[in-house]
């Protein structure tokens, strides 16, 4: 299978690095998709001997079997709909475009109608197996906490307008607290995960979020609540920070390993 990559940060090298140990099996990089040649996938590209090209028709023409996006909510919005349309499945990584229901329902109806995979995997988080069958019987509650240290959110204009210092907190701050239909816009590189909760479950109006900056914290900790027909069940994530951003978890890069090998293969343990 050859993959194509949209952006060049944390998630992007995790991949290179598991294709280049042959971690993945027969999986080759097709090219890296950066937004100019200032992009940070150019040196990983020439790293690696992978073509980088900034142009959507250059990665066509390279006949990826299927592409990652790990870039941005607007290389959703830009990319993926015409990916889509010429028949090539999409793994997308930044899940909270999708907080955009008329994108949604474009790119639900492409993967539909051109028969190509829209796969958003679980990202920072797990458990979407439990909520998805406990959404079969009836859910009354989904709750997810974000928890990061204050690192994590600087250059955020939302938490610039807030006036929060974050280099002098002195315990812990919350930043947001509300549906994921407000809360998830105003954090592009951080809640993604938010987004996932909502599409596998109740919906963003439903979903609740909270968003807090910590300085006590070492790892960026999620914890997801949800209550329903069939029972309740907590899951408490304490995540490694990537090592080259800090707003990403390690988890969330591995989740798009874990996608990549889902689509190559027949067999699915769980939901």
């Amino acid at each position: 299978m050859r993959i194509g990559i949209i952006g060049g940060g944390a998630i992007a090298r995790v991949i290179f690095d598991a294709v280049r140990r042959g971690e993945l099996g027969d999986v080759s990089v097709a090219a890296i998709l950066g937004r100019s040649g200032a992009s940070r996938g150019r040196p990983l590209a020439a790293e690696s001997g992978a073509p980088f090209v900034t142009r959507l028709e250059a990665l066509l023409e390279l006949r990826p079997d299927a592409v990652i996006e790990a870039a941005s909510h607007d290389a959703v919005r830009q990319y993926v709909p015409p990916l889509l349309d010429k028949g090539i499945p999409v793994i997308v990584l930044s899940g909270g475009a999708l907080c955009d229901d008329a994108l949604r329902s474009k790119l639900e109806r492409l993967a539909a109608e051109r028969g190509a995979m829209l796969y958003v995997p679980s990202g920072g988080i797990g458990g979407l197996d439990a909520l998805k069958a406990a959404c079969a019987a009836g859910v009354d509650e989904v709750e997810i906490a974000v928890t990061k240290p204050p690192a994590a959110w600087k250059d955020i204009p939302y938490v610039e307008r807030l006036g929060v210092d974050l280099d002098r907190l002195a315990g812990p701050v919350t930043l947001f607290e509300g549906s994921a239909r407000e809360g998830v816009p105003h954090f592009p590189a951080n809640v993604n995960i938010a987004a996932v909760l909502a599409l596998a479950g109740v919906g963003f109006e439903r979903t609740r979020l909270k968003v807090v900056a910590d300085p006590a914290l070492r790892f960026n900790t999620h914890t997801v609540n949800v209550r329903g027909r069939t029972g309740a069940f907590s899951l408490k994530f304490e995540s490694v920070p990537s090592p080259e951003n800090p707003k990403t978890a390690l988890l969330a890069c591995y989740s798009a390993l874990a996608a990549i090998r889902q689509l190559a293969s027949p067999v699915r343990y769980g939901t």
